[in-house]
């Protein structure tokens, strides 16, 4: 076997599965490795992405707002359902080649071309021509006294099938904190975030921060700032989180505790060192504009290279490389123009480019237009649907009229972003937006609107 592979792929995120694919349907002769049965696909499909929104989904329409653990455990089961559909078709996707060794063990390099994997009682040792190391993020667990995950501490992925907690506490005000402590209030739950920040959701702008502040407490979510855990302690019937503000050691009891403090490349066990395979400062494997690390070789995709921890960039990530590969090798990911994304609170933040505030910072002449949804006479959906909350805010370059970012706060935003950043690569400025003709009723009708109202 070791003598007859082109490519291994370690890791079945979204980058290295579509590349997995693309080199098996090219002729090359693949094989892809999986630590876990549960995780064929990635963390998208499995614990992240797609299981959480379902989750989100079920949350916004439930009838009712009292505490029902009932309807929290079916919306768990369609999850579950769900996310076992798609790791099925995924697996098979790739199972059903006749060029894919599919091998679910632990891989570890034993040189640049040449790994060992565990699996089970087995252990194989196998060797190509290149190696695609594609294993993702792992949650970020601080180094506090009780800070372990397990009991009624909890990271992302085990909160998705904990017992709906009548009292939860989220250490952790940034986008991953935000929007379980929007998904869990609205399952019922009485949410109190603790960020150390002067203020939650500090990488935005005020004004559009204090806009998805406000969704929060419209559902009872409290957020206290300035509040710095120093330790997480529990027992059989609840967790107790200890921490300072403003100068006053404090103390908070709940029925569970998320500890929501972003991601962490995951190397562990790979014995990179062994391959010549740098990390950065940061712990991510550095790679170059190609995803190349530091071995001849081998590549790094997705979260575990310390690029945005998106999958739609983990998809480009294996565009990328598969030009590398078979293409022109010119693609770099200094190509990468306009990337937006989304916190799917309710409703959803989408952002793009640059913030009013960076802007600034970087001392840009730019125009702002803002408007709060409410009164955005040429954006009838979000008050047709029931929800006219939120902002619309767009930042221009003054002399040229194109866009530098925007920040949209509303219904359906995470699909207009797309199209604020499509515009923004195409170099289409705020007029043209302006006077393009939408659907009605849309919320993309905002652009009409909000682009012509520049007051700064």
């Amino acid at each position: 076997m070791e003598h007859e592979l082109d490519l291994i792929v370690i890791g079945w995120g979204k980058g290295g599965k579509t590349l997995a694919g693309t080199m098996a349907r090219a002729g090359q002769r693949v094989a892809i490795i999986e630590a876990s049965p549960d995780m064929y696909g990635g963390t998208c499909i499995n614990i992240g992405c797609v299981p959480t929104k379902a989750l989100i989904h079920d949350a916004d329409i439930r009838p009712g707002n009292g505490f029902d653990p009932d309807y929290f455990d079916a919306a768990v089961l369609r999850r579950d359902k769900l996310t076992a559909a798609m790791r099925a078709k995924n697996f098979s996707m790739l199972d059903g080649l006749d060029s894919v060794i599919t091998i679910t063990g632990r891989a570890s390099f034993i040189s640049p071309r040449r790994i060992r994997v565990e699996a089970g009682e087995e252990t194989l040792e196998l060797e190509a021509k290149r190696i695609i190391i594609n294993t993702g993020a792992v949650p970020t667990i601080p180094d506090l006294d009780g800070a372990r995950i397990g009991g009624r501490i909890h990271d992302s992925t085990t909160l998705q099938h904990a017992p709906l907690p009548k009292t939860l506490v989220v250490v952790g005000g940034g986008y991953v904190g935000t929007e379980f402590a929007s998904m869990f209030a609205h399952f019922g739950s009485k949410v109190t975030v603790l960020d150390r920040g002067a203020r939650a959701l500090k990488k935005e702008d005020e004004d559009v921060a204090a806009e998805v502040l406000e969704a929060l407490n419209d559902v009872g979510v409290e957020v206290r700032v300035g509040a710095s855990v120093k330790r997480i302690g529990q027992d059989t019937d609840s967790a107790l989180v200890h921490y300072d503000q403003d100068g006053q050691v404090r103390s908070i009891e709940a029925d569970a505790v998320l500890i929501a403090l972003g991601r962490t490349p995951a190397t562990g066990g790979l014995n990179l060192e062994s391959a010549g395979i740098e990390l950065t400062a940061s712990g991510a494997i550095k790679v170059d504009g190609r995803m190349a690390t530091t071995a001849e070789g081998v590549y790094a995709l997705g979260d575990v290279n310390g690029g945005p921890q998106f999958t739609y960039v983990s998809l480009d990530d294996n565009r990328v490389v598969a030009d590398a590969i078979l293409g022109t090798g010119k693609r770099t990911t200094a190509d990468r123009v306009a990337v937006p994304h989304t916190i799917f609170t309710t409703p959803p933040l989408a952002r793009v480019g640059l913030s009013e505030d960076q802007a600034r910072a970087q001392g840009l002449e730019i125009k702002v237009a803002v408007k709060k949804v409410a009164e955005i006479a040429a954006m009838p959906r979000p008050k047709i649907v029931g929800d006219a909350r939120g902002i619309v805010k767009i930042v221009v370059d003054a002399d040229s009229d194109r866009i530098l970012g925007a920040a949209l706060m509303h219904v359906d935003s995470q699909e207009v972003i797309n199209l604020v950043a499509l515009a923004m690569r195409q170099g289409v400025t705020s007029s043209t937006l302006r006077d393009s003709i939408f659907t009605h009723p849309s919320s993309t009708e905002a652009l009409n609107e909000v682009p012509g109202s520049f007051a700064r």
